[in-house]
Protein backbone atom coordinates (compact mmCIF):
# COMPACT_ATOMS: atom_id res chain seq x y z
CA UNK A 1 0.00 0.00 0.00
CA UNK A 2 1.04 3.66 -0.33
CA UNK A 3 2.93 5.27 2.54
CA UNK A 4 1.13 6.55 5.65
CA UNK A 5 1.76 10.18 4.67
CA UNK A 6 0.25 9.55 1.24
CA UNK A 7 -2.80 7.85 2.75
CA UNK A 8 -3.40 10.74 5.19
CA UNK A 9 -3.28 13.20 2.30
CA UNK A 10 -5.62 10.93 0.34
CA UNK A 11 -8.25 10.74 3.08
CA UNK A 12 -8.12 14.48 3.79
CA UNK A 13 -8.43 15.44 0.13
CA UNK A 14 -11.20 12.91 -0.51
CA UNK A 15 -13.23 14.21 2.44
CA UNK A 16 -12.98 17.75 1.11
CA UNK A 17 -14.11 16.72 -2.37
CA UNK A 18 -16.88 14.47 -1.00
CA UNK A 19 -18.61 17.13 1.08
CA UNK A 20 -18.43 19.96 -1.43
CA UNK A 21 -21.99 20.18 -2.86
CA UNK A 22 -22.05 18.60 -6.30
CA UNK A 23 -24.38 17.08 -8.91
CA UNK A 24 -24.75 13.72 -7.12
CA UNK A 25 -25.82 15.37 -3.88
CA UNK A 26 -28.29 17.61 -5.67
CA UNK A 27 -29.64 14.64 -7.63
CA UNK A 28 -30.20 12.58 -4.47
CA UNK A 29 -31.87 15.57 -2.80
CA UNK A 30 -34.11 16.10 -5.84
CA UNK A 31 -35.24 12.47 -5.74
CA UNK A 32 -35.98 12.85 -2.03
CA UNK A 33 -38.01 16.01 -2.58
CA UNK A 34 -39.97 14.47 -5.43
CA UNK A 35 -40.51 10.90 -4.21
CA UNK A 36 -39.66 10.73 -0.51
CA UNK A 37 -36.74 9.78 1.72
CA UNK A 38 -36.72 6.08 0.79
CA UNK A 39 -36.44 6.95 -2.91
CA UNK A 40 -33.64 9.36 -2.07
CA UNK A 41 -31.73 6.65 -0.20
CA UNK A 42 -32.18 4.13 -3.01
CA UNK A 43 -31.04 6.82 -5.46
CA UNK A 44 -27.90 7.34 -3.36
CA UNK A 45 -27.34 3.56 -3.43
CA UNK A 46 -27.75 3.54 -7.21
CA UNK A 47 -25.23 6.37 -7.57
CA UNK A 48 -22.84 4.43 -5.35
CA UNK A 49 -23.14 1.24 -7.42
CA UNK A 50 -22.83 3.22 -10.66
CA UNK A 51 -19.63 4.73 -9.30
CA UNK A 52 -17.99 1.30 -9.27
CA UNK A 53 -18.26 1.21 -13.05
CA UNK A 54 -15.92 4.21 -13.10
CA UNK A 55 -13.66 2.72 -10.44
CA UNK A 56 -13.21 -0.43 -12.51
CA UNK A 57 -12.74 1.67 -15.65
CA UNK A 58 -10.03 3.70 -13.93
CA UNK A 59 -8.31 0.52 -12.74
CA UNK A 60 -8.38 -0.84 -16.29
CA UNK A 61 -7.27 2.47 -17.80
CA UNK A 62 -10.45 2.78 -19.86
CA UNK A 63 -10.99 6.41 -18.87
CA UNK A 64 -8.08 7.32 -21.11
CA UNK A 65 -10.49 6.77 -24.01
CA UNK A 66 -12.31 9.98 -23.10
CA UNK A 67 -9.05 11.88 -23.54
CA UNK A 68 -8.11 10.03 -26.72
CA UNK A 69 -11.56 10.27 -28.34
CA UNK A 70 -13.15 13.66 -27.46
CA UNK A 71 -16.22 12.86 -29.56
CA UNK A 72 -16.98 9.87 -27.34
CA UNK A 73 -16.74 12.05 -24.25
CA UNK A 74 -19.14 14.63 -25.71
CA UNK A 75 -21.61 11.95 -26.80
CA UNK A 76 -21.74 10.34 -23.36
CA UNK A 77 -21.99 13.72 -21.64
CA UNK A 78 -24.91 14.83 -23.81
CA UNK A 79 -26.66 11.49 -23.34
CA UNK A 80 -26.42 11.90 -19.58
CA UNK A 81 -27.61 15.53 -19.75
CA UNK A 82 -30.64 14.62 -21.87
CA UNK A 83 -31.49 11.79 -19.49
CA UNK A 84 -31.44 14.15 -16.51
CA UNK A 85 -33.65 16.64 -18.34
CA UNK A 86 -36.08 13.87 -19.27
CA UNK A 87 -36.27 12.75 -15.63
CA UNK A 88 -36.96 16.32 -14.53
CA UNK A 89 -39.72 16.81 -17.10
CA UNK A 90 -41.25 13.49 -16.02
CA UNK A 91 -41.50 14.78 -12.45
CA UNK A 92 -43.17 17.97 -13.67
CA UNK A 93 -45.77 15.89 -15.48
CA UNK A 94 -46.32 13.45 -12.58
CA UNK A 95 -49.89 13.22 -11.34
CA UNK A 96 -50.78 14.24 -7.82
CA UNK A 97 -51.33 10.67 -6.64
CA UNK A 98 -47.75 9.77 -7.60
CA UNK A 99 -46.62 11.57 -4.45
CA UNK A 100 -49.21 9.97 -2.18
CA UNK A 101 -47.97 7.96 0.75
CA UNK A 102 -49.12 4.57 -0.52
CA UNK A 103 -46.78 1.55 0.00
CA UNK A 104 -47.08 0.29 -3.58
CA UNK A 105 -46.40 3.72 -5.03
CA UNK A 106 -43.48 4.33 -2.68
CA UNK A 107 -41.93 0.97 -3.53
CA UNK A 108 -42.32 1.61 -7.25
CA UNK A 109 -40.81 5.10 -6.98
CA UNK A 110 -37.87 3.82 -4.92
CA UNK A 111 -37.14 1.06 -7.42
CA UNK A 112 -37.39 3.54 -10.28
CA UNK A 113 -35.09 6.00 -8.51
CA UNK A 114 -32.56 3.20 -7.96
CA UNK A 115 -32.26 2.21 -11.61
CA UNK A 116 -32.43 5.79 -12.84
CA UNK A 117 -29.59 6.83 -10.57
CA UNK A 118 -27.36 3.99 -11.77
CA UNK A 119 -27.93 5.15 -15.34
CA UNK A 120 -27.24 8.78 -14.43
CA UNK A 121 -23.94 7.90 -12.74
CA UNK A 122 -22.75 5.54 -15.49
CA UNK A 123 -23.51 8.24 -18.09
CA UNK A 124 -21.43 10.81 -16.19
CA UNK A 125 -18.04 10.96 -17.95
CA UNK A 126 -16.75 13.55 -15.51
CA UNK A 127 -16.81 10.91 -12.78
CA UNK A 128 -14.57 8.73 -14.94
CA UNK A 129 -12.23 11.65 -15.59
CA UNK A 130 -12.17 12.48 -11.86
CA UNK A 131 -11.12 8.97 -10.87
CA UNK A 132 -8.51 8.84 -13.62
CA UNK A 133 -7.06 12.24 -12.66
CA UNK A 134 -7.39 11.99 -8.87
CA UNK A 135 -6.42 8.45 -7.95
CA UNK A 136 -3.02 8.35 -9.72
CA UNK A 137 -1.84 11.12 -7.38
CA UNK A 138 -1.97 8.58 -4.54
CA UNK A 139 -0.75 5.47 -6.33
CA UNK A 140 2.65 4.13 -5.27
CA UNK A 141 4.19 2.07 -8.07
CA UNK A 142 6.77 0.65 -5.64
CA UNK A 143 4.15 -0.56 -3.15
CA UNK A 144 3.49 -4.24 -2.47
CA UNK A 145 0.03 -4.13 -4.01
CA UNK A 146 -0.13 -3.93 -7.82
CA UNK A 147 -1.26 -0.64 -9.36
CA UNK A 148 -4.64 -1.98 -10.53
CA UNK A 149 -5.45 -3.22 -7.02
CA UNK A 150 -4.49 0.15 -5.51
CA UNK A 151 -6.88 1.78 -7.99
CA UNK A 152 -9.69 -0.52 -6.88
CA UNK A 153 -9.07 -0.07 -3.15
CA UNK A 154 -8.64 3.70 -3.23
CA UNK A 155 -11.53 4.07 -5.70
CA UNK A 156 -13.81 2.10 -3.37
CA UNK A 157 -12.87 4.37 -0.45
CA UNK A 158 -13.60 7.47 -2.56
CA UNK A 159 -16.94 6.04 -3.65
CA UNK A 160 -17.93 5.25 -0.05
CA UNK A 161 -17.02 8.73 1.20
CA UNK A 162 -18.92 10.43 -1.61
CA UNK A 163 -21.93 8.24 -0.90
CA UNK A 164 -21.85 9.20 2.78
CA UNK A 165 -22.24 12.83 1.69
CA UNK A 166 -25.14 11.88 -0.61
CA UNK A 167 -26.90 10.07 2.26
CA UNK A 168 -26.45 13.08 4.54
CA UNK A 169 -28.03 15.26 1.87
CA UNK A 170 -30.98 12.85 1.60
CA UNK A 171 -31.49 12.90 5.38
CA UNK A 172 -31.54 16.70 5.44
CA UNK A 173 -33.96 16.86 2.50
CA UNK A 174 -36.09 14.16 4.12
CA UNK A 175 -36.35 16.17 7.34
CA UNK A 176 -37.71 19.06 5.30
CA UNK A 177 -40.34 17.11 3.39
CA UNK A 178 -41.56 15.34 6.54
CA UNK A 179 -42.92 18.67 7.73
CA UNK A 180 -44.52 19.45 4.39
CA UNK A 181 -45.93 16.04 3.46
CA UNK A 182 -49.38 16.65 4.96
CA UNK A 183 -50.15 19.33 2.38
CA UNK A 184 -51.04 18.18 -1.14
CA UNK A 185 -49.96 21.56 -2.47
CA UNK A 186 -46.61 21.21 -0.72
CA UNK A 187 -46.17 17.75 -2.28
CA UNK A 188 -46.85 19.21 -5.70
CA UNK A 189 -44.33 21.99 -5.08
CA UNK A 190 -41.72 19.47 -3.94
CA UNK A 191 -42.16 17.39 -7.10
CA UNK A 192 -41.78 20.50 -9.20
CA UNK A 193 -38.76 21.64 -7.20
CA UNK A 194 -37.18 18.20 -7.66
CA UNK A 195 -37.95 18.30 -11.38
CA UNK A 196 -36.44 21.79 -11.66
CA UNK A 197 -33.24 20.62 -9.97
CA UNK A 198 -32.90 17.67 -12.37
CA UNK A 199 -33.57 19.82 -15.45
CA UNK A 200 -31.09 22.40 -14.15
CA UNK A 201 -28.46 19.70 -13.62
CA UNK A 202 -29.04 18.39 -17.13
CA UNK A 203 -28.64 21.83 -18.68
CA UNK A 204 -25.54 22.46 -16.55
CA UNK A 205 -23.95 19.18 -17.66
CA UNK A 206 -24.77 19.84 -21.31
CA UNK A 207 -23.34 23.38 -21.31
CA UNK A 208 -20.37 22.76 -19.05
CA UNK A 209 -17.04 22.85 -20.82
CA UNK A 210 -15.08 19.61 -20.94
Amino acid sequence: MPSTELLIAFFATTAIFAYIPGPAMFYAAAQTMARGRWSGLTAALGIHLGGYVHVIAAAAGLSVLFHAVPTLYIAVKLAGALYLIWLGVSLFRARAQDGAVIPGIVQKSARRAFFESITVEVLNPKTAIFFMAFLPQFIDASATFPVWLQFLLLGTIVNLMFSSADVMCVVLAGALITRLRRSSQAQRLMRRAGGAVLVGLGVHVALQKS
